[in-house]
């Protein structure tokens, strides 16, 4: 009786120590690091696209028939004027084949002479109706077939001059040679590319616009800047816009008319495409920032005090390639969580950092 006495009040205890331990609340997460950023100030720079300086006139230059290259006169890059040869057929052909028109033409002319003679003698005989009039309707008929193979005739010996004349590939506006397909030897059919001619004159930017491109439309003002040069811009316009995407890169090519003078345009040139007019104003945010809340857009926004997320509605204007135009819902002095959103919650405490990884303060 002595020792059950003795370990009753031990167990007791054991056994409030155990329900001490039991009531005592689990210790809490550590926050979790987030990458968080201000909002951008400018919507247009969001909406900037590459692209490629080209002529606002590229022609593919082609013979109208086929022959052996025999001659090529220019090389990519050179600056040809209107009307100049840029490459030659071989004219061995061509040249028979006016020859061969023009004596054609000789004996036509020649049996005409001889019909017209006939024609005027039974014309005399008629006259003295020493001949029916079916034998001199017969001469006059004669004399105007003769007449027809004349003008067939020189109508052929004028198209075999032309073709000879279509042996020379020229130039058909000044320009600068930006492409060749063909080199001399080569058998080219009618019609076949040799040269690609970017005509003087105005320039366009050749770029494309991804499936997420929004409010993009024909006549849109736009800036246009070079990569060579970022400080300058010049001001265009949207002039084509392709109706479907294309199926390797589904993108929609596009081109933008720029109001700028030639020679501070070089052809080839890399240049960026900036969307100024289409009314969406407004602040940018990554698009990775944005995360869906129903049938709503939201984004996470850091309270500095606490440290916590708070998951704020906001509107979109416009979607660009890897940045959004917010027309509302947010200030510019918040602070954004930029990317992983949907790993955090609203109310979450969390660490952040911004790009130069320093912690945010208040």
């Amino acid at each position: 009786m002595r020792s059950f006495r003795s370990s009753a009040p031990l167990a007791f205890a054991l056994s409030v120590v155990l329900a001490a331990c039991g009531s005592e609340p689990a210790p809490e997460p550590a926050p979790r690091p987030v990458l968080v950023t201000r909002p951008g100030v400018s919507a247009a720079a969001n909406s900037a696209f590459a692209g490629e300086v080209r002529a606002a006139e590229e022609s593919p230059l082609a013979f109208r028939l086929a022959g052996k290259l025999v001659e090529r006169r220019v090389e990519v890059g050179d600056h040809v004027r209107a009307g100049q040869v840029l490459a030659v057929l071989d004219a061995g052909d061509l040249q028979t084949q006016a020859r061969a028109a023009q004596a054609r033409l000789s004996a036509a002319q020649a049996e005409l002479g001889r019909a017209r003679a006939d024609q005027a003698r039974f014309a005399q005989l008629g006259r003295e109706q020493l001949v029916s009039r079916s034998a001199l309707d017969a001469q006059n008929a004669a004399a105007a077939a003769a007449q027809g193979q004349v003008n067939a005739a020189r109508a052929e010996l004028d198209l075999a001059r032309n073709q000879s004349g279509y042996g020379q590939l020229r130039a058909p506006a000044a320009g600068v040679i930006a492409g060749r397909s063909a080199e001399a030897g080569q058998v080219v059919g009618a019609g076949q590319t040799i040269f690609t001619l970017a005509a003087d004159g105005p320039r366009e930017i050749a770029f494309s616009l991804p499936e997420g491109a929004q409010g993009v439309e024909l006549g849109q003002p736009v800036r246009v800047t070079l990569w060579s040069q970022p400080a300058r811009s010049w001001p265009g316009r949207i002039t084509e816009l392709a109706p479907a995407a294309d199926t390797a890169s589904r993108t929609f090519a596009a081109r933008a008319t720029v109001e700028a003078p030639e020679a501070t345009l070089p052809l080839g040139q890399s240049a960026r495409v900036h969307l100024t007019g289409d009314g969406a104003t407004g602040l940018s945010v990554p698009l990775p920032a944005l995360q869906r809340s129903g049938s709503a857009v939201a984004v996470f926004v850091l309270d500095p005090a606490t440290s916590t997320l708070k998951l704020q509605p906001v509107r979109v204007a416009r979607y660009g390639s890897d940045q959004v135009t917010i027309s509302e819902g947010i200030g510019a002095d918040e602070w954004v969580v930029a990317a992983g959103g949907h790993l955090l919650r609203a109310g979450q405490k969390v660490t952040a950092v911004d790009r130069d990884n320093r912690a945010i303060d208040r």
